[in-house]
């Protein structure tokens, strides 16, 4: 069967040679376009640094130095920065988290920062000191400031490969520090967090002479309601100093150690009104409070008086004659 030229479709040959047409030439143009982008040179650098919301450790001089370090980058040809390679060169510093980069239309090299925020300072039983971040990333110290993050001593081990039960010990710094940074009153009221030999936290108060035994890193937040309940209630009755250790390592009870035989002296209203200062308005709860004796090293159960906790500290009698705190 012979095809008639009357039978072709050119009106639709036509139209599909045009746009092929069309295609080719953008495709030329967008190339072309690329080739003297990328012979134009560097205007700047612009840098921006986030992630620290109360510190920074990293400034803008400090990354253009990094990213200078294999040649000036503003002036240069931008199709002869790599910029994937100076995103790994800034990733390779401690205290950057991520970087990103670009070129903006006027060929300014646009570089975001993610810099990593400590959450605690951390002390090796050597002596040296060392931040940690949300990850568990050991930070090195700051030439420029201290953060003023929760304190840990007797970290036991300085080496840069840890143990696995040191690395499991630093994930509980992690947890408590979170917890701590996260309650205003407890960064107020704790002064540091000792690392028994048996990798147990042990916390040394603010305000009170006390050794406050946490245990490990579960449950924070009930181990820590009961402690703010006892300061609310029975601390505050019967004298800041009057026991020389609480334990909050039990289900719903605080086990307190009295000081020493005698009866311990009443604190100074000057010391409690500090302790109020920094106990935050909660529901108090009744809690068992354990009072372990020296005397006759019987456990006997303690009832918080839930009533007391209403009755104003300046209305009750004191017999002895308040001691100074100094």
């Amino acid at each position: 069967m012979k095809l008639s030229l009357k039978n072709i479709p050119w009106k639709k040959r036509i139209i599909q040679a045009v746009w092929l047409l069309f295609g080719i030439g953008a495709m030329v143009l967008f190339g072309a376009a690329m080739v003297k982008k990328t012979q134009k040179n560097c205007s700047g650098v612009q840098i921006e640094i986030s992630g620290a919301s109360q510190n920074i450790f990293m400034d803008e001089k400090e990354i253009l130095e990094i990213l200078n370090l294999s040649g000036k980058i503003k002036g240069r040809a931008t199709g002869k920065i790599n910029l994937r390679s100076l995103e790994t060169v800034l990733e390779k510093n401690s205290w950057i988290q991520s970087a990103e980069m670009y070129f903006d239309n006027n060929q300014m090299l646009q570089v975001r920062v993610v810099e990593r925020q400590p959450i605690a300072r951390v002390f090796v039983l050597g002596g040296n000191s060392f931040y940690v971040d949300s990850a568990a990333l050991r930070l090195p110290l700051s030439d420029k400031l201290s953060a003023r993050v929760p304190v840990f001593t007797n970290f036991p081990s300085g080496k840069t490969v840890l143990a696995k039960p040191d690395s499991s010990l630093l994930v509980g710094i992690v947890k408590m520090a979170t917890f701590i940074r996260a309650d205003s009153f407890w960064m107020a009221q704790i002064a540091q967090v000792n690392i028994n030999p048996h990798s147990k936290f042990e916390i040394i108060p603010l305000i009170g002479d006390q050794l406050v035994v946490v245990g490990d890193a579960e449950q924070l937040e009930k181990k820590f309601n009961r402690l703010k309940s006892f300061y609310q209630q029975a601390l505050l009755q019967q004298g800041i100093n009057t026991y020389e250790k609480l334990d909050l390592r039990y289900e719903n009870q605080v086990v307190a150690v009295r000081r020493g035989t005698a009866k311990a002296q009443i604190d100074s209203a000057e010391a409690k009104r500090k302790l109020m200062e920094l106990v935050q308005k909660t529901a108090p709860q009744p809690l068992p409070i354990i009072d372990s004796s020296s005397t006759n090293n019987k456990i006997i159960p303690h009832q918080i008086n839930n009533k007391a906790i209403n009755k104003p500290l300046t209305n009750r009698r004191v017999k002895s004659k308040p001691k100074s705190v100094h």
